[in-house]
């Protein structure tokens, strides 16, 4: 019986091996840990993590964070509009990117080569924050959930992503056969096209929903309103401007232990933004793989 022949490795071969191996558990370990020690610190007694003694292992468990994040009544209101911002972005979002990309896509479309270059442009040259503030204002959606997702509504790579699918997956003829049946342009799109496009949708869905699920620095321009403020925000101002509710530590009458428990109740929070992600990405990066080699197909 023929056997089959084994791959042998040169000592060179095998010496890079090792060092790669290495080389890349330092990197994991460098980016997963920061992640670990936040959610260690944010189940740990406070005094310990304040003093410096939580490194690896949680000591003396306690959920005091957690219960004081959630009896804030702005963590609620920040998830319903962070929940709201991102089902509405993300419908609008993909659907403007979804027919604009499947329009450049079209050989015969008159002019797509102008478009896609003016769209184009604006990948790498904007009118800058002030002008695009008062566009913003003058449209009358400052305030608005509008603000969160028109300015933004489609992003020049994600539709270069999608028009390069609709060149490579939609061939011309299936539109010349569409029309021989008496199949209209926008009916063509919607049985057609769309049906035939789902690893894109999820792509976009994935793209668009991720992005605006982290998106703060809109709200940060366009909102006053803090009954407006997405999830993101708020947790940015308690992050960065120690803005913790008069609520979470209303029982606290010694600034010391308001620091301390402060510290977990940071370490929490940061937790309670991403944990959506957390677990929503396992089951979706394959979408992320995707998209990238899709975009890499054709610019």
């Amino acid at each position: 019986m023929a056997q089959t022949a084994k791959t042998i490795k040169s000592k060179e071969d095998k010496i890079f091996d090792v060092v790669n191996t290495i080389f890349l558990t330092l990197i994991c370990l460098a980016v997963l840990y920061p992640l670990y020690f936040v959610i260690i610190a944010s189940i740990s007694n406070p005094n310990m993590v304040y003093n410096g003694e939580v490194w690896l292992f949680p000591k003396e468990i306690t959920f005091e964070g957690y219960k004081r994040i959630f009896s804030d009544p702005k963590i609620w209101l920040g998830y319903k509009n962070t929940v709201i911002y991102t089902v509405v972005g993300t419908v609008v979002q993909v659907s403007l990117t979804l027919m604009a990309a499947y329009a450049l896509s079209r050989k015969d479309f008159y002019g797509k080569s102008f478009f896609m270059m003016v769209i184009l442009f604006t990948m790498f040259f904007n009118g800058g924050l002030i002008p695009t503030y008062l566009v913003v204002k003058d449209l009358g959606m400052l305030n608005t959930v509008w603000a969160m997702i028109l300015p933004k509504a489609v992003a020049v790579w994600n539709l270069i992503v999608a028009r390069s699918f609709f060149e490579e997956n939609i061939p011309n003829e299936l539109l010349e056969a569409g029309k021989i049946d008496g199949c209209s342009n926008t009916k063509f799109f919607l049985k057609v096209v769309l049906p035939l496009s789902k690893p894109i949708i999820a792509v976009m869905v994935l793209f668009y929903a991720v992005g605006q699920w982290n998106s703060y620095f809109d709200a940060l321009i366009y909102l006053n309103d803090e009954s407006l403020y997405p999830l993101q925000l708020i947790l940015r101002n308690i992050l960065t401007q120690n803005q913790l509710s008069v609520k979470m530590l209303s029982d606290l009458d010694n600034l010391a232990a308001q620091q301390q428990v402060g510290e977990i109740i940071k370490y929490g929070i940061i937790i309670v933004g991403a944990l959506p992600l957390l677990i929503v990405y396992p089951f979706v990066q394959r979408h992320f793989v995707k998209g990238v080699l899709i975009g890499g197909v054709k610019g």
